[in-house]
């Protein structure tokens, strides 16, 4: 019988403890991990490292390499604003993009017990909080006529520092919609004077406004690290929201080239969330074509999403190439997440705003120094509002119990764990999604059931065939509307 060496009772206790840790490199309460968080806007999973293989993007695939990277993952509300606020909050709220602005009025109450966001939570427990560019709604943090109002904010009491860089556009609602040569979206959305909805010009990356957001964005990545103060820095790249432009040579390799055809492009024939894509049709100039009925046209605007995606993949390089140059990626928790899906003319949809799978789905990559597994994508079905409980339980930090989110852990430990509902809403309707189907129970009481078993998922609405589902699903939305 082979005899171990004694070992005292302690040391027994911390192998056996070494051997229940999560799967990653924890931190002693004397050096929390960082948190770099980035934001992008109107992301659909169009990636190459979620299986849309005619992308370039390099450097976004090699984050989802040495990470988990979350193919099932579902916004809680599918516009900006919204979306937002359940990422920032962890909690369910309005639908629209004032979301945010109406929680800061909320919060002036003396009498308020609205509990504090992801970002002032960290800065509560010794964090140096800082965003740049689009995090929350407005890029910058701010409100007024030109979003440049300093006494109004989005999120009182959550940044140290919140940065937006406007260039030639000399504020951040004009640099939010605008071209290369200064061009800014006019106000309305019936304006007579309408901007291109795509472009691709000669010129430097920071001619466009992520660019300079990068540029910010390397500067305050640079001196957080410097610290030693833990930092969660949060960046937000605008595209590929609309309008489509990028320089030119982020378009130069998709031309020539032949999409795929357009998924399921036509017009659902029953009642849905389905709407006329107002925010593309009525807010651009399209030189009367139509994407729905010329298929050059439509092909030439998902090139230039495409290139869209391709040129904030270069500046998400950019700040993960410094973060390593710092040396501060040992030590770095790495997010990248999608406020929301954006349709590409799946349902005859040009936009967001509706609660097909197109709009509700986006990518979101988890790295974090040190797990098992990476690489390896998850199937489970999670949602945005996890994320606050996930940061948390990483950096070792209280656990929020006001969220109605739940941690990512699991999944971040093994891709194989199983996931939970994501439950989405609009103004009109509401939404559950589990791994097998989808219900959406409309204001009226109008059911559509989807089956993501089968090979028509959402072509083709089985309520009136599946009513222990619908009853099933119904009973779980209505619990989710409880809790919202």
């Amino acid at each position: 019988m082979r005899i171990l060496p004694f070992i005292p009772r302690l040391a027994l206790v911390a192998i056996a403890l070494s051997f229940l840790t999560i799967g990653y490199a924890q931190s002693s309460s004397s050096q929390k991990k960082n948190i770099l968080l980035i934001c992008v806007d109107d992301l659909r999973p169009e990636l190459n490292s979620f299986g849309v293989d005619y992308i370039h993007s390099p450097n976004i695939d090699r984050l989802a390499a040495s990470g988990r990277a979350f193919h099932r993952h579902y916004v809680n509300a599918p516009t900006c604003g919204a979306s937002r606020y359940t990422m920032l909050t962890g909690q369910y709220g309005s639908y629209g993009n004032q979301a945010l602005f109406q929680r800061a009025e909320r919060l002036k109450s003396p009498d308020s017990t609205i509990p504090p966001s992801m970002p002032e939570w960290f800065r509560k427990n010794g964090y140096k909080t800082v965003s740049v560019g689009k995090v929350s709604h407005h890029p910058g943090g701010w409100g007024g006529e030109d979003w440049y109002d300093h006494n109004v904010l989005e999120m009182p009491g959550a940044w140290d520092r919140q940065l937006m860089p406007t260039g030639r556009w000399k504020h951040p609602r004009g640099a939010m919609h605008s071209l290369i040569h200064g061009e800014i979206k006019p106000i309305g959305s019936f304006s007579e004077n309408k901007m291109d909805v795509m472009q691709s010009a000669d010129g430097k990356d920071t001619d466009y406004h992520d660019g300079l957001i990068a540029v910010e964005g390397l500067e305050q990545l640079e001196n957080l690290a410097e610290s030693h103060t833990p930092f969660f820095l949060a960046i937000g790249f605008i595209k590929p929201h609309l309008p489509f432009g990028a320089p030119k040579r982020y378009m130069d390799p998709y031309e020539g080239i032949e999409l795929p055809p357009i998924p399921h492009p036509e017009k659902p024939d029953w009642q849905s969330t389905w709407h006329a894509s107002g925010e593309f049709t009525n807010q651009y100039y399209h030189y009367g074509k139509d994407p729905n009925v010329d298929k050059e046209y439509a092909e030439q605007v998902r090139k230039h999403y495409a290139a869209c995606v391709s040129y904030v993949d270069h500046h998400v390089g950019e700040i993960l190439a410094k973060l390593n140059e710092t040396g501060r990626e040992k030590d770095t928790i790495v997010v990248l997440w999608g406020d929301h899906g954006w349709h590409l003319g799946e349902h005859a949809i040009w936009g967001k705003h509706c609660l097909f799978e197109e709009a509700l789905r986006s990518p979101l990559i988890i790295s974090v120094p040190g797990m098992n597994n990476p690489g390896t994508k998850t199937d489970a079905v999670v949602e945005t509002l996890d994320l606050f409980p996930t940061l948390c339980e990483l950096t070792g930090l209280d656990y929020p119990d006001f969220t109605h989110g739940t941690s990512l852990v699991p999944q971040i430990k093994s891709p194989n764990a199983r996931g939970h509902t994501a439950y989405a809403y609009t103004g009109r309707a509401r939404t559950i999604r589990n791994a097998n189907h989808r219900l959406t129970l409309h204001n009226d009481g109008y059911v559509e059931l989807y089956d993501h078993t089968s090979p028509e998922k959402e072509t083709k609405n089985v309520a009136e065939k599946n009513p222990t589902v619908v009853k099933a699903l119904t009973a779980l939305i209505n619990q989710k509307g409880a809790e919202h």
